[in-house]
């Protein structure tokens, strides 16, 4: 049996079955990021939604493991950000409108919010607004497991729609058995406002790979999802703590990095990294990309690098900016006395300068640049001060690809497999795969699993759903392929 499969446990609640996935690696991924469950689980009325988050907290008996809980049973309200959403959309002009917003043009800002309260008010003038159920018993109490000891205390928000559940344990004490007591507490609050029978039949996966019915994109990536990487992650995962923890930093005097080289030849994972990063911190993602800066008027590329960086100083929220292929946008500074060449020093010493105070300029923002080249990149333009952290990301060694391998199809699994359809057959063997795909990044074993995929799709077409699970042999037959004759 492969591991490619989500390890867990299966327990019983009140007539609802709980699937408890990798309870291990959630609690370890909450060290560093709270960990959201159950978003998209469906509950009985009147509860209309249910958030469990597993996070991190320092407290002054030392670090815990905190369960928060949040059982509504209001409907969720029209905000400001999802009418925005509502009436942007995806064509063309909504986006326009969308980078306007953004960029904190007034006239849209206006135009669109305009919008969305006439959308509103017909939405409540037409009935659509439905009365939310208030939650009959609001004295604040406390939820209990004997059998782990963990203790929940019970609170309500002020309209009554809202009841809370919040427990604490020390980290170094914390173990799965507490998230499943965590869980089934959680339970037993939505059975107290919806009726002791109201769970039976019920199904709840408590999976952090498995919250989407939809596959991994690079906009949702995690360091959790990067496979073959350990070194580079766990260096990322402390630059997170150091960004995310300003307090500690300025308590010891410390500084975090600002800048951050990322460096390997192509296709080994780094502009994915990049966004796994921001992710991990919690921030916006901002990629910058040759056309952005480089012009081909006179003084228009030294403009534009300027107008980049004074856009950085103004953001509020963190934010991380990636200079990708950052050979191609400022490369060999210095060389040449052509007018090319001048213009590309112009740009280099713009960055330089630019990038010596932004951190103090703006501490919400950590700058991350990634190249295929390094050696194409003067050093004075990555010194420390202004790249503070440079990493290498090589191919992936052989037990790495076997990683990601696992990881890539683990996520499609958790994506694509349904009740009486298997994707992947139960005994692939990782080993053989990442053997046979020696001098392979992973960008080549995702194009691996795609051609297999894709012949697994036309088949399917072709016969009406008689396709058997994707196999070892099939999966080393598109590694030879990709390989082509050597």
């Amino acid at each position: 049996m492969s591991d490619t499969r989500p390890r867990g446990e299966t327990f019983e609640y009140a007539g609802a079955t709980v699937e408890l996935i990798d309870a291990a690696t959630l609690l370890a991924a909450a060290r560093v990021n709270p960990v959201d469950l159950l978003r998209t689980a469906t509950w009985p009325e009147p509860v209309q939604r249910v958030d469990l988050t597993v996070s991190s907290a320092d407290r002054p008996g030392g670090p815990v493991h905190t369960f928060a809980a949040s059982i509504s049973t209001a409907e969720e309200p029209l905000s400001k950000e999802r009418i925005r959403k509502l009436v942007l959309g995806n064509d063309p002009v909504g986006l326009l409108l969308a980078k306007r917003i953004e960029a904190g043009d007034p006239i849209a800002t206006r135009i669109v919010d305009g919008v969305g309260a006439a959308a509103a008010a017909a939405y409540k003038k037409l009935g659509l607004d439905r009365q939310t159920q208030p939650v009959t018993n609001r004295e604040p109490g406390t939820l209990a497991d004997a059998v782990v000891g963990l203790q929940a205390e019970l609170t309500y928000d002020e309209t009554g729609t809202v009841v809370r559940l919040h427990a604490e344990v020390p980290r170094d004490e914390v173990t799965t058995a507490h998230l499943q007591a965590f869980v089934g507490l959680t339970l037993q609050a939505v059975i107290e406002l919806a009726g002791p029978d109201a769970l039976t039949g019920r199904r709840f996966v408590i999976s952090r790979e498995n919250l989407s019915k939809e596959a991994p994109t690079t906009q949702t990536v995690t360091l959790d999802m990067v496979g073959g990487l350990a070194d580079v992650v766990s260096e990322l995962r402390q630059i997170a703590v150091s960004f995310r923890h300003p307090e500690a930093m300025a308590r010891w005097g410390a500084r975090r990095p600002q800048g951050i080289l990322m460096y390997g030849p192509p296709g080994t994972g780094k502009t994915m990294l990049s966004r796994a990063l921001a992710n991990e911190i919690g921030a916006d993602f901002r990629e910058i990309r040759t056309p952005e800066i480089l012009d081909k008027w006179l003084g228009g590329s030294e403009r534009n690098i300027k107008q980049i960086f004074r856009d950085a100083r103004r953001y509020r929220v963190p934010t991380l900016i990636l200079f990708d292929e950052f050979d191609s946008i400022i490369s060999y500074a210095g060389a040449g006395g052509d007018a090319a060449s001048q213009a590309i020093n112009a740009v280099a010493g713009i960055f330089k300068q630019e990038m010596n105070d932004l951190i103090e300029a703006n501490p919400n923002v950590i700058v991350v640049a990634t190249t295929n080249f390094p050696h194409r990149v003067d050093d004075s333009l990555i010194r420390s001060g202004r790249f503070d952290v440079k990493i290498s990301v090589p191919k992936p060694d052989e037990p790495s690809r076997a990683e990601i391998f696992r990881k890539m199809v683990r996520g499609l699994i958790a994506a694509h497999e349904a009740p009486g359809f298997q994707m992947f057959a139960d005994d692939l063997d990782l080993a053989a795969l990442a053997a046979a795909s020696h001098g392979m990044t992973g960008a080549d074993i995702k194009e691996i699993l795609r051609r297999v995929q894709l012949s697994k799709a036309m088949q399917d077409a072709r016969t009406g759903g008689q396709v058997s699970p994707i196999t070892t042999d099939e999966l080393l037959a598109s590694v030879r392929e990709l390989l082509g004759p050597r």
